[in-house]
């Protein structure tokens, strides 16, 4: 059994969540609110583990309440605005739901509740649902307490840290998460990121240089690390040809 929170301004789209979700005994509806402040009275409590979440509400942004689900909880935005953000919530979140919520994508996005509890070699590690990741994407990174949303293009360098991922940014922060590196690369897109070593993945529009030694070694220096990123020899030459890539993009 689903535990759910509805957080929606509009009372009759809420009604019509609720009657939709009936048809579904394994989930149930353990609160609602239509406002900021109660959703994130709401969200305090640990007897949830789904959020089906408005985009936009009265008085503020629903973003800013993303950091405050409990940890293990998934999200499903609703929405009505089908734009280019709507790859991110699609991607970052379980799914997203277009308004007026039609009964099939709504049990689809259940089937992928269902699904993202079954056992993987992952380990219980989040990954990307969904279509892969495009270069505009936006991304959301969640640490503990604390989350943001960032361009794809802002990140530089993602690590292996044992099953997780340290990912750092243009501006040199970082942040750990609880997914693997074969998550990520499987849904970067190639166009950006390669994996030039087996514990890392580098986004070549990041890249300002590259060292190569008489021993074939190459490091490469990327915007927001302080040490030079080692690459692998036997990628040296897709690596070479796809940094030439980056450099004639226009």
């Amino acid at each position: 059994m689903h535990h759910a929170l509805l957080i929606e301004d509009e009372a009759p789209a809420r009604a019509d969540l609720r009657a939709k979700l009936a048809e579904h005994p394994e989930v149930k509806v353990v609160g609602e609110a239509a406002t900021m402040r109660h959703a994130r009275t709401l969200l305090a409590h640990t007897d949830y583990d789904l959020v089906l979440l408005d985009v936009q509400l009265i008085g503020g942004n629903s973003f800013d309440l993303v950091p405050a689900v409990r940890e293990g909880a998934r999200i499903i935005f609703v929405t009505a605005y089908d734009s280019y953000a709507l790859r991110a919530f699609e991607i970052n979140a379980l799914d997203y739901l277009l308004k007026p919520v039609a009964p099939a994508r709504l049990a689809e996005a259940l089937r992928r509740l269902q699904a993202a509890e079954l056992p993987s070699d992952d380990d219980g590690l989040e990954n990307f649902p969904g279509p892969a990741l495009q270069p505009e994407d936006t991304v959301y990174l969640r640490e503990g307490l604390c989350a943001q949303f960032t361009p794809l293009i802002n990140i530089s360098v993602i690590s292996a840290r044992d099953n997780y991922s340290e990912v750092r940014l243009a501006d040199g922060s970082k942040v750990f998460l609880r997914k693997s590196l074969k998550s990520w690369e499987e849904a970067l897109p190639t166009t950006h990121f390669m994996r030039v070593h087996r514990t890392q993945i580098v986004n070549l529009t990041r890249v300002t240089r590259y060292d190569r030694d008489s021993d074939e070694h190459t490091l490469l220096h990327v915007v927001g690390s302080k040490e030079p990123v080692p690459a692998s020899r036997d990628r040296w030459s897709e690596l070479r040809d796809r940094l030439a890539a980056i450099r004639r993009t226009p």
